[in-house]
């Protein structure tokens, strides 16, 4: 049984680690999960608010709790010449990061920079704000240009359809609008580094949670001040405590004996729009686009409640027969489209 600091640092831990998502009703939770009434909860409570861990809103059963920010920083960088990612980092970041364990402060170094040289090189803007927050539990960086926006500069020049369509290549990786200078990995693998990871560009959101691996891309309706935002908006979060490391996410998506970027998972509902089903062979071929890029590709079917016949044998039919060289491998496919699935796959 641990001692009673060790689990009075167990419950500090657990309030911190879950007032975020429960600033109402974070005592109850932690009441319920420890077993404790929430007179001893509360008691932790107000020392975390006394420490400065925490803030306080409100009294008694109208009380919130939130996590208090430690240090916080805003600048800006103009994109003219002679913009350098990394001096960014040196001279302005890595100071307000300073005491994080090195695992976090890599995947910090490769995410930020990575996403600051997207913005010198791709976004055609002139400056990016850069805002930063620290906390006791993690810490945040948004990056925001004032450039063309990252899903239409896809959408125009690879010739796709719409910005969502921009948004599904993005999820696949390998993805760029510059072959000659960029192999198209960095966006791919920030997402997967961060614990939370979101683009707004124009009034397109999308958005990878690590925790769930889920991608999720809406249409949102921006406000009246807000209305005139052309350019792209990145939003890292990060555990200070992670456990990943860069080698860790790379290896993931390296197939077995090759060291390079040659698997990805792929959310097959981003295909979607709105409440439309996967019935066609030309949604079937949006999906498939640039597959041949990759050794294997899982295929992430979490919400996608069925598929029609042209799509599924436009997929394990007719491009696995054309490409016998990539391996697609199903995740998350319910029965019915399971089904679908094995009888394109038997069809002579």
């Amino acid at each position: 049984m641990p001692g009673t600091r060790e689990r009075g640092r167990a419950i500090r831990d657990y309030i911190l680690g879950h007032v975020r998502a429960h600033p109402e009703d974070v005592a109850q939770i932690c009441a319920e999960h420890f077993d404790i009434s929430r007179q001893a909860v509360n008691k932790h409570l107000g020392r975390l608010v006394a420490e400065g861990f925490l803030t306080a809103h409100g009294v008694t059963r109208n009380r919130r709790y939130s996590l208090a920010v430690f240090d916080e920083k805003e600048f800006f960088v103009p994109l003219g010449e002679g913009a350098d990612e990394d001096t960014v980092w040196r001279t302005e970041v890595a100071p307000l990061l300073s005491g994080i364990p090195d695992n976090a402060r890599r995947v910090w170094q490769y995410g930020f920079t990575e996403m600051l040289n997207n913005a010198i090189d791709h976004s055609s803007g002139t400056w990016v704000k850069v805002l930063m927050s620290r906390t006791a539990v993690d810490c945040r960086i948004s990056l925001i240009d004032d450039g063309e926006g990252i899903f239409r500069k896809i959408t125009r020049e690879l010739g796709l359809g719409d910005e969502r369509h921009a948004v599904l290549e993005l999820a696949k990786g390998k993805l760029t609008t510059d072959p000659e200078h960029h192999t198209g990995e960095g966006i791919f693998f920030t997402s997967r580094l961060f614990d939370e990871f979101d683009i707004l560009s124009h009034r397109v959101f999308f958005s990878h949670d690590s925790a769930t691996r889920q991608d999720w891309v809406h249409e949102v309706q921006l406000s009246a001040n807000a209305a005139g935002f052309r350019g792209t908006l990145v939003v890292l979060e990060l555990s200070n405590g992670t456990t990943k490391t860069l080698k860790q996410v790379f290896d993931d998506y390296a197939s077995d004996g090759d060291y390079g970027f040659s698997k990805t998972v792929v959310p097959v509902h981003l295909v979607q729009y709105g409440d439309e089903a996967l019935i066609s062979r030309s949604q079937a071929k949006r999906l498939l686009t640039r597959f041949d890029r990759f050794k294997k590709v899982i295929l992430d079917f979490n919400g996608v409640e069925q598929i029609g016949q042209a799509f599924a044998d436009e997929v394990f039919r007719v491009f696995a027969r054309a490409h016998p060289n990539v391996e697609i491998v199903l995740f998350n496919a319910n029965p019915e489209v399971d089904a679908m699935i094995q009888r394109a796959r038997s069809t002579t």
